[in-house]
């Protein structure tokens, strides 16, 4: 049997359900004659009570269980019509941004890289209908408003407290950054290369994801979306669609597998599915699959960051520009110092298969991260690049960028 609850503490229970500013009684007089009720049968009991101070009545125990079963279950109702929670509680707004100083000397001085880039802004809405059914929403702001887009917009349902379901726009877990690209979380003014050109983050699409997380730490995800739309560049990231009037003739799946049961350690692998990422409308562009893992570890002040990622397409289009693999992988170790304040890092990527040889380089990137607060970060980098191709050694660089974002 339960213990420890009171009749009193039963009652001024229910006279919180009952207050006007958190409840539902006013809307809902079946309701509120249920409260009243159990309101009576809890009064009568603690009344029983004071009147045999030496001896409760008998099947008082019983009693109580079943009150407080009674009260427990009026109150998961009142909450799951969010009549418990007012208008602060229930509305939730979020952003992040950031500002970009590029310094970068080529070795053909065309293709230099001066300028300063309000490069995002983040405007986020959500709203829980219930504690279970919630809405969630981005709005996102390019290039200083040269481009708006809807990055997140989709309703959310939590089935249990280890499985939920969401429809409508969303980021497909895929990668490190896709899931989670605020500007306090990662290091490096620009985010990394690889999870730009293979895996084109950000990338959201629109369709359905059910997750369910089971065992110490295992978490699975399987989604279906929209599909890419590529044309005759065979590049994966112009190929997003956006969910803007999406060509939906061939759908996508991802799924992914992450474990985060050991303290500090994150693994994960995606597998997505391309039944045609040409929509129909490249010929000898037959479907195609991408491959990722990662694996993140953080020990008291010390980081390492890695990530594969490879795209197999298949179709004689494909294969007759040499663009059937298009992969690339970077590992990032990095320290923290100060209080976890100023952190350091240092990172090498390769993209080693491109849909174009412009895109296929080595680069190399050391700097630093300072957070003044947890939700505003300073940033400060030195990177040089190496294209694999001959023909592309203009594009070769070195040079730094700055940056400042903020996330909350």
């Amino acid at each position: 049997m339960k213990n420890a609850t009171t009749p009193r503490a039963l009652l001024a229970g229910l006279s919180l359900l009952a207050l006007p500013g958190t409840s539902v009684h006013a809307a809902d007089p079946a309701l509120e004659a249920r409260i009243r009720q159990l309101e009576a049968q809890v009064q009568a009991l603690t009344q029983a009570l004071e009147a045999q101070q030496t001896s409760a009545p008998e099947g008082t125990p019983q009693r109580m269980e079943a009150l407080e079963e009674q009260v427990e279950a009026l109150t998961e109702e009142v909450e799951s019509r969010g009549a418990s929670r007012g208008l602060w509680d229930r509305l939730h707004l979020s952003s992040y941004g950031e500002l970009h100083y590029n310094n970068l000397d080529a070795d053909d001085g065309a293709f230099d890289k001066k300028e300063i880039d309000l490069h995002r802004l983040i405007l986020g809405l959500g709203w829980d209908f219930t504690d279970r059914l919630r809405f969630v929403s981005e709005i996102e702001f390019e290039h200083a408003g040269e481009e708006v887009e809807v990055e997140q917009a989709y309703i959310q349902y939590d089935i249990t407290d280890h499985q939920d379901v969401l429809g409508g726009v969303y980021l497909p877990p895929v990668g490190i950054l896709n899931p989670t690209h605020e500007p306090t979380t990662f290091y490096g003014v620009e985010r990394n290369d690889v999870e730009s050109i293979i895996i084109p983050t950000t990338w959201w699409a629109a369709g359905a994801n059910y997750q369910l997380r089971f065992g110490e730490g295992f978490a699975w995800d399987l989604g279906v979306h929209e599909g890419l739309k590529m044309d005759e560049s065979l590049r994966v990231r112009s190929a997003r669609q956006k969910s803007i009037e999406a060509v939906a003739k061939n759908l996508a799946g991802t799924t992914r597998l992450r474990y985060t049961g050991f303290p500090g350690l994150e693994l994960a692998a995606s597998f997505q599915y391309q039944s045609d990422p040409g929509q129909g409308e490249v010929d000898g562009l037959d479907d195609g699959w991408l491959v990722s893992a990662h694996a993140i570890y953080e020990y008291k002040r010390f980081g390492l960051r890695a990530l594969y990622g490879r795209w197999d397409f298949s179709g004689r289009a494909v294969e007759a520009a040499d663009a059937d693999v298009q992969q690339g992988w970077y590992v990032e170790p990095s320290v923290k110092f100060w209080g976890d304040k100023i952190g350091v890092y240092f990172r090498y990527e390769d993209i080693m298969d491109a849909a174009r040889s412009r895109d296929e380089f080595g680069q190399w990137e050391t700097g630093l991260n300072y957070w003044p607060h947890p939700s505003v970060v300073v940033k400060a980098d030195v990177r040089g690049r190496n294209h694999h191709n001959g023909q592309d050694e203009g594009r070769d660089f070195i040079g730094f960028d700055l940056g400042v974002g903020y996330a909350f």
